[in-house]
């Protein structure tokens, strides 16, 4: 199943806030506005907004605030995607030159800051302060899990609980707080509100340790980075972690110095690869993204069955599935 397969109960809501965010993204600027409308030329899956749009028709259904929400969620995300291009000196996005290749590095920080203040304004503008809230935990949690990952980068003694919570705070905060905006937007429900941001946080965390894998097993045409990139940044990520676990610290010290060394050759990532497979972390790696798959779906049957239901079950699934 694909995306738009799974966003179909909410198609036309996503059409609409096309149109929407776009028009929410205008400014007087027109340096501003040519970047804006550089950015929004190729766009994402939207899968995020569309978190937000099936969790709100789950939670009593689709209103304008939900519009509100999910525009706050995809300025926050846009910001994030241009900072992280400036700190990782990346030049291509999407198949597009990023900001900071197309203009420079001063630009992309300010057109970030931009995107993250209208995020702000369109929360205090709407009195929505329950948005804010779920937003900037979401953003106070990504900066903590960026340089928690950074401090611990050359640990070969890392600890899974701090890898776990690494990749909550850096990926599952935004998801889970896209799912439970979507919830405030439709109800009052607290319960309600706390069921979706638990179903974001475990599809946050299947979702980030596949990723995990891919850098083991990917389809460097399909995922869109080459095989070994993680392991080229320094990144200890779960399939590695349990790997370590299973030989003898000498033979864990050995592995960790290939990745310390400045530039990682083919032939030592195809041995650190094989290393993994040969001692089982692709295979844990994968059971607990079925394990957060599975507790995701357990959440959602706490609803009445509908077409909402059924997508973001479906959803849950393909993060566990895709090869992409």
């Amino acid at each position: 199943m694909t995306i738009t397969e799974i966003s179909k109960p909410i198609e036309n809501h996503l059409k609409e806030f096309n149109k929407y965010f776009k028009e929410t993204m205008k400014s007087n600027v027109a340096l501003l506005d040519i970047i804006i409308s550089y950015m929004t030329r190729k766009r994402g899956k939207q899968v995020r907004p569309a978190m937000v749009f099936l969790s709100a028709e789950l939670c009593g259904g689709v209103s304008e605030r939900s519009y509100i929400g999910a525009s706050m969620i995809e300025f926050l995300h846009t910001a994030t995607l241009v900072h992280d291009d400036v700190v990782d000196n990346s030049d291509k996005r999407r198949g597009l030159a990023t900001i900071n290749a197309e203009w420079n590095n001063k630009i992309a920080v300010l057109i970030g800051d931009f995107l993250l203040a209208k995020g702000l304004l369109a929360a205090t503008s709407n009195t929505e302060f329950g948005f804010l809230h779920a937003t900037s935990d979401a953003v106070k949690r990504m900066s903590e899990g960026e340089l928690l990952q950074i401090q611990k980068s050359n640990e070969i003694d890392l600890e899974e609980s701090t890898y776990f919570r690494i990749i909550s705070d850096k990926t599952a905060s935004l998801l889970s707080a896209a799912c439970k905006i979507g919830a405030l937007s439709a109800t009052d429900d607290q319960e309600k509100h706390e069921l979706m941001y638990q179903y974001g946080e475990n599809v946050g965390l299947a979702f980030q340790i596949r990723d995990d894998i891919f850098d083991y097993t990917g389809d460097t045409t399909k995922i869109g980075k080459p095989i070994g990139n993680d392991l080229k940044e320094k990144k200890i990520t779960l399939p590695l972690l349990y790997s370590f676990s299973q030989v003898s610290k000498s033979q864990a010290k050995k592995v960790l110095k290939m990745i310390k060394e400045d530039e990682l050759n083919r032939d030592n990532i195809k041995y650190i690869i094989n290393f993994v497979t040969d001692n089982g972390g692709l295979d844990y790696a994968r059971d607990k993204a079925n394990h957060y798959c599975d507790q995701a779906v357990s959440i959602l049957n706490k609803f009445d069955p509908s077409p909402a239901r059924d997508s973001l079950t479906s959803f849950a699934k393909f993060v566990v599935d895709r090869d992409l």
